[in-house]
C-alpha cells in the first residue's frame, strides 16, 4: 500500500498485538480494508494465531511483521524448556525490571532467551508470509541482551526493519499539550542505543515513532493531529485496534474500539490527503519502493 506524492512525508501504521484475539484480529483486517492500517505485528502464540494468519493471506497488501513476546503472555517453547523466563503457571513474568535482570545475570536464562526468540521466529517463518518487520511486545526489545538477540538470530530470517520507539515530543505537542514522561525518559536513552545498533547492523529503524504519550488512547483526533504534523523522513504510527475493549486478555484502561475508529475515521484519511502524506509498509522502504 503506498499513497500521497513523492517526496512527501512517509508514515508506516503499525496494529500491535495481532494474533491476541479475534477482537483484535477483526479490527486490524477492518483497519486495513477501510482505513489507513498498514502494517500489523503477529503475536505467533497467540489465543487467535491462526486466525490472524489466514486473514494476512487474504490481505496481501498488509505487511506483516513478528511482534516478539517475551513478558506478559505465553512461549512458543514448553515452559520446562523456559524455566528462568516464566512463572508458576507457564507464563513469562509480567515484572520486565526482575525479568530483565534475570536476562543480564544469569548464562542459563540468556541462552533460553535465545532459544525462545529462535523459536519466535522459526514460528512465523512457518506461516509462510514475509516478514515485514519486527518489534517486541512492552518494547522489551530495548533490552541489550534482547536487541542482541534479534539482529543475531532475526538475520538468519530475512530481518531488514525494526522498530525503535523514539517520539519526539514536538508534533505530539503540537496537538495535545505533553510533556515527557519518567518511563519515557527512562527509556529514551535505550531506544536510541537501539536505533544506532540496529542502523549499523543494516537495519532499517523511523526515524520517529508516535504511540508511547497516548499508548491505548490514540483517539481519531488524535491520529488526524499527529497526521497533520508529521515530520519529515519515516515515521510509524503504532495502535492497539480491537472491536471490543473488553477482549480477554485485554490492558485495563485501553481504549481499543476507539483506535479502531482513529484508523477508519474520515477525518483521518482527510488529515492523510491533506497533508499528502505516503502510506507505506516497511517493507516498501526496504525494497526502496517510496524510499
Amino acid at each position: 500500500m503506498i499513497t500521497g506524492a513523492a517526496g512527501a512525508p512517509r508514515l508506516i501504521v503499525t496494529a500491535d498485538d495481532f494474533g491476541a484475539s479475534i477482537s483484535v484480529n477483526a479490527a486490524i483486517e477492518r483497519g486495513h480494508r477501510d482505513g489507513i492500517l498498514t502494517c500489523a505485528s503477529l503475536m505467533v502464540a497467540g489465543e487467535a494465531a491462526a486466525d490472524a494468519v489466514a486473514r494476512a493471506r487474504r490481505l496481501p497488501g498488509l505487511g506483516v511483521g513478528l511482534h516478539l513476546v517475551l513478558v506478559e503472555g505465553r512461549p512458543v517453547l514448553p515452559p520446562s524448556a523456559v524455566p528462568d523466563l516464566v512463572d508458576a503457571h507457564g507464563r513469562f513474568r509480567t515484572n520486565m525490571a526482575r525479568a530483565g535482570a534475570t536476562i543480564f545475570f544469569k548464562p542459563a536464562a540468556r541462552r533460553q532467551l535465545a532459544a525462545e526468540i529462535r523459536a519466535q521466529f522459526e514460528a512465523f517463518a512457518r506461516t509462510g508470509l514475509t516478514l515485514d518487520h519486527v518489534n517486541a511486545h512492552k518494547h522489551f526489545h530495548l533490552h541489550p541482551t534482547i536487541a542482541g538477540l534479534v539482529l543475531r538470530i532475526g538475520r538468519q530470517f530475512g530481518l531488514r526493519a525494526a522498530r525503535a520507539p523514539i517520539e519526539p515530543l514536538a508534533p505530539v505537542a503540537a496537538v495535545e499539550p505533553a510533556r515527557a514522561t519518567l518511563a519515557g525518559r527512562i527509556a529514551a536513552p535505550y531506544a536510541r542505543l537501539l536505533a544506532r545498533r540496529l542502523r549499523r547492523a543494516g537495519v532499517r529503524v523511523p526515524d520517529a515513532v508516535f504511540g508511547l504519550a497516548w499508548s491505548g488512547a490514540m483517539t481519531p483526533a488524535r491520529v488526524a493531529g499527529l497526521v497533520a504534523h508529521l515530520p519529515s523522513g519515516v515515521s510509524e504510527l503504532y495502535v492497539h485496534p480491537a472491536e471490543r475493549d473488553d477482549w480477554p486478555g485485554h490492558a485495563p484502561g485501553y481504549a481499543y474500539r476507539a483506535e479502531l475508529e482513529a484508523l477508519i475515521a474520515p477525518a483521518t484519511r482527510d488529515a492523510v490527503a491533506a497533508r499528502g502524506v505516503r502510506l507505506i509498509r516497511f517493507s516498501d522502504w526496504t525494497e526502496g519502493v517510496g524510499a
